[in-house]
């Protein structure tokens, strides 16, 4: 059992959530709540204290779409932690495809490559014992329904995954709504890498899958944004099996890192066409994402940004 976990993006939605569920497990003993925003941690902290009834939450400041501030948090932790969930992402913010000083785009900084820091750093100073769990989603293998179509790369090389991590495959045509997809599929690719580079750590993609009442699409057009998490989300996606409730999406979470039916290097999210119910291996979905050159070649892409 997992006793001190540490959640990204913790202080709403999914990942709010998924600490107040693992509060709930007698053996949790830590959780640690890792935010870019002391305020809002400090009321998500008050607010599980008093929905739990357990005095076990944590602060950590961090921003994963600023690596400096992750490897400073990691420096500032005094004990290792058991599992790792990483949930903080979305579309982007105001400015998804601007770069970063990394040479990513923001898009991809707070989706990847702040959580490949994080994970590179615990495991230097040997602070992850058991697992880091990847947020990931059913865009990585496309959603039809959605119009989120599937990405379509020519090579999976080292220089087309960093060409998606930089922005220039999109040039001139970047939607962060079809370009998420993209950066969670190397993401996906590159934490099934990492499970075959450090064996003895368990290392499993999971999709929360349609969840409602998250801010992921917050910084979408407005018009997209109205139908999709308001309309879409609320009204039609439901009786589509596309989407279920918050508590769910963060059950797959906690399942993800205590359940030991899931397995290292696998990414596990909906069946095929539908974003709810049981999860399967993705790969008899899309065989592309079971490739070991295609995962050993994200990996590369995303580390020669750090």
């Amino acid at each position: 059992m997992n006793k001190t976990i540490l959640i990204t993006g913790a202080n709403a939605g999914i990942g709010k959530e998924t600490a107040r569920q693992l509060a709930l497990i007698k053996d949790t003993e830590i959780i640690y709540l890792a935010c870019r925003n002391l305020q809002k941690a400090e009321v998500a902290k008050r607010e599980l204290i008093e929905a739990t009834g357990r005095d076990i939450f944590k602060i950590i400041i961090l921003d994963v779409s600023k690596p400096e501030t992750v490897e400073k948090a990691v420096s500032q932790l005094s004990n290792s932690i058991d599992a790792l969930i990483m949930n903080a992402g979305g579309t982007g913010g105001k400015t998804p495809e601007k770069l970063t000083k990394e040479g990513v785009t923001e898009l991809t900084a707070s989706n990847l490559l702040g959580h490949v820091v994080l994970v590179n750093e615990l495991i230097k100073h040997n602070k992850l014992n058991n697992v880091a769990l990847f947020a990931s989603s059913e865009a990585a293998r496309g959603i039809q329904k959605m119009g989120m179509n599937r990405p379509d790369l020519k090579e999976n090389s080292v220089e087309e995954f960093i060409s998606i991590f930089d922005g220039t495959k999109f040039k001139g045509n970047f939607d962060p709504f079809q370009v998420y997809g993209w950066i969670k599929y190397g993401g996906t690719l590159c934490m099934s890498s990492m499970a075959r580079k450090y064996p003895k750590i368990k290392f499993i993609s999971m999709s929360p899958g349609g969840t409602r009442g998250t801010n992921g699409m917050d910084d979408l057009p407005f018009i997209k944004r109205l139908f999709l998490k308001h309309i879409g989300m609320k009204l039609i996606m439901p009786l589509m099996k596309m989407s279920h409730s918050v508590e769910k999406g963060a059950k797959r979470f906690v399942e993800g890192i205590n359940n030991p039916k899931f397995k290292s290097g696998v990414f596990y999210a909906s069946k095929e066409n539908i974003l709810t119910g049981p999860v399967i291996d993705q790969s008899s979905i899309w065989k592309d994402l079971d490739n070991h050159t295609f995962q050993d070649n994200a990996a590369l892409a995303i580390q020669k940004f750090i």
